[in-house]
């Protein structure tokens, strides 16, 4: 049996996946053994971490219904991971019930489960696909079928950009990515760093867990992360710690320790 082209016996379950480790630490069941060892490493050597994990769900959440009650209703969301309830299309339709959204990843695990689990309409796609190669994900036809992108559109790029190593081109990733958006749309993206760590050994050792796993961890500073939004205007308060973006409520106690960071910006006219 295939599944967008792969084979159950080409879906590998060795090596922990960073969209599975995510969900085991967010609460999640849709993962396997190694990866729950390895986010139990990663907890154990970075405690912040599944904290973080859920402060960064929350962001995204927030960016969600901010970019949506600016009326933008299209939403690509690319490197989506696993569904965890509420999804980006439950919450953009707080908001606005005609949201589009295609969804993009490259794990065909995801793929299968989001398929099973995801409401699908006319409005809604879910495509296999890597964000290293910006352009398939542009021109894919099931992108093409729920994005117009003679319209604004909100991108998001969360938790994903720091398992792209340097020698991937992060920066011309992005700028692909942006380039191909109108004028008035947004780009919502959060990413790991080792800014807010005591010392340099939790850095690598957090590293360390991914070395096993199907993409790598690249922490990087708030300036390198800034870099992403060149030619973009940010929103207020630009680019911060996650939980401390927009909060809707008193923010949780130990936040400043919090190794994310988060951001939303508009691609001026």
């Amino acid at each position: 049996m295939t599944q967008n082209g792969f084979r159950a016996d080409q879906i590998d379950t060795s090596r922990p996946h960073p969209a599975r480790i995510y969900d085991y630490l967010l609460g999640g069941k849709d993962n396997y053994e190694v990866d729950r060892e390895a986010g139990d490493r990663l907890a154990q050597v970075a405690p912040e971490a599944r904290p973080g994990v859920q402060a960064n769900r929350a962001f995204m959440n927030r960016a969600v219904r901010y970019i949506v009650g600016e009326g933008v209703h299209q939403i690509l969301d690319i490197g989506t991971g696993l569904p965890t309830s509420p999804n980006v299309h439950e919450v953009a339709a707080e908001t606005a019930p005609d949201v589009r959204i295609a969804y993009v990843d490259n794990d065909p695990i995801v793929n299968t489960h989001a398929n099973i689990l995801l409401n699908r309409s006319a409005a809604t796609s879910i495509v296999l696909a890597d964000l290293r190669e910006p352009e398939v994900i542009l021109e894919h036809p099931d992108v093409r079928r729920v994005i117009d992108f003679d319209q604004p559109v909100a991108l998001l790029l969360v938790a994903i950009l720091h398992f792209i190593r340097d020698d991937e081109e992060p920066g011309r990733i992005v700028r692909t990515l942006c380039d191909a958006l109108p004028a008035g749309s947004f780009l919502a993206l959060s990413h790991v760093t080792a800014d807010y760590y005591a010392t340099s050994g939790k850095a690598e050792a957090t590293k360390a867990v991914y070395e096993q796993a199907t993409a790598t961890a690249n922490l990087r500073t708030k300036t390198e992360v800034e870099a992403f939004f060149t030619g973009l205007d940010f929103v207020e308060p630009g680019l911060v710690q996650v939980p401390f973006w927009r909060p809707d409520g008193p923010v949780p106690a130990g936040s400043e320790g919090i190794g994310f960071y988060g951001g939303v910006a508009r691609k001026r006219a």
